[in-house]
């Protein structure tokens, strides 16, 4: 079902601020950087072993990360798992009782089909199930 924790999101307020202490002070790998126009942010990865950090940064007030920072300051947003199948996900979390965010997948970053659970049912966490295409199966 899991395969992986396929990354970790964190809310930033400026990309061009917070990236330096990523890449020059941690020297983690950029591995690049995308706006997701639906989530209206900019998003960049990073490459930390086995996992990847996604710094996410609003670029709209109307942003959701705009306004988890506004009510929360910046800092740990969300954790990434990666799933085979997200569909049958979806559906296992619900008949376990669990409430989503998403009741279908919609698309993410890096071209992943992403839902999320609400926080609500998994002891304050904001989870992600990630399907990227190459998991498919």
């Amino acid at each position: 079902m899991i395969k992986k924790v396929d990354h970790i999101g964190i809310a930033v307020r400026s990309l061009d601020e917070t990236l330096p202490f990523y890449t020059d002070v941690l020297k983690l790998t950029l591995l690049g950087i995308e706006e997701v126009a639906s989530q209206k942010v900019k998003v960049a990865f990073l490459q930390a072993g086995e996992t990847k950090l996604e710094l996410l940064e609003p670029v709209s007030a109307e942003s959701t990360i705009a306004a988890f920072i506004e009510k929360r300051g910046e800092g740990i947003h969300h954790v990434a798992l990666g799933v085979t199948s997200i569909e049958a996900r979806i559906a296992e979390m619900k008949e376990n009782g669990i409430r989503m965010i998403d009741e279908q997948p919609r698309p993410g970053a890096g071209g992943a089909d992403i839902a999320f659970m609400h926080p609500k049912s998994a002891s304050g966490v904001l989870y992600e199930l990630c399907e990227k295409k190459g998991m498919k199966g």
